[in-house]
């Protein structure tokens, strides 16, 4: 059983859009806040966060913007937030170093080993079946870079690769909702906020359909949101659900949390 301010976490999915999304039909911001009975707390919210972000002075200040955007009524003592973020929150050292006029990277061959493309944890997934996106290639910067300020300014403290900080009021990190998709973990998850199964449950796509979704889930963004918060609450609650950084992982690149049971095992690994 638990009691407390554990009972009490709340599970928070940002799906990023860019800094001026506020006219893109296609992709906005859009959260989903769940309590630790996985309900659905208030209406997911689709928007532009970036005057919450500006006008938020502190962390307990951005905690109660995401609140107040899903209409969850704020309250004097805030309960502790896990947000899982849907965008890039690190660049790879090789690039890092590149552009701040450092050595060069050796020979350059495949696009998923190039290191200026892609992080140790996007390597990673990588030989394990995935194919997430670059920062650098895949026009998501803007969405990095929002994610990444909102970390130095709300959630600046980090202990272990991929979870930042802001004291004991939130706790961040990267998710990426299209390594759910292999996920039969992830699909039963998601069953829980569609009005009728999905009978064809052969296909591993099933649960992307956005046809059958409740609870205000209307969007490929607010999916995408409730997704994350999905993995943020494995991540408090079933954490060996998702894989973690090994010793190797920098820990100033960031890590994406994807459930183990969508990742492949390695080429040329029969175990």
């Amino acid at each position: 059983m638990h009691t407390g301010k554990d009972s009490e976490t709340l599970f928070v999915g940002w799906d990023v859009g860019g800094w001026n999304c506020d006219n893109n039909a296609n992709s906005r911001d859009a959260l989903v806040i769940l309590d630790r009975g996985r309900n659905v707390l208030g209406r997911p919210w689709r928007g532009n966060l970036r005057a919450a972000i500006n006008e938020a002075d502190s962390t307990q200040a951005w905690v109660r913007a995401l609140l107040e955007c899903c209409g969850v009524p704020p309250t004097n003592d805030l309960p502790p937030v896990v947000l899982a973020i849907d965008t890039p929150l690190g660049f790879s050292q090789a690039f890092q170093q590149l552009v701040t006029g450092g050595a060069a990277a050796g020979a350059i061959h495949q696009s998923a080993t190039n290191p200026y493309l892609f992080r140790y944890t996007e390597q990673f997934l990588f030989r394990h079946g995935l194919r997430p996106l670059s920062p650098v290639k895949d026009m998501i910067g803007s969405q990095a870079t929002k994610g990444m300020h909102v970390l130095a300014r709300f959630a600046p403290a980090t202990k272990t690769a991929g979870v930042w900080h802001g004291g004991s009021a939130l706790t961040a990190f990267e998710a990426y909702p299209s390594a759910c998709k292999p996920s039969p973990l992830v699909h039963k998850l998601l069953e829980d906020y569609r009005g009728a199964p999905v009978q064809d449950t052969r296909d591993p796509l099933h649960a992307w359909d956005m046809a059958g979704f409740e609870f205000g889930i209307d969007h490929e963004d607010k999916r995408d949101a409730l997704l994350c918060a999905l993995v943020a609450w494995l991540f408090h609650c079933e954490p060996d659900t998702l894989s973690h950084p090994d010793v190797h992982a920098p820990v100033d690149e960031g890590w994406i949390f994807a459930p183990r049971d969508a990742l492949t095992p390695p080429e040329g690994d029969n175990t």
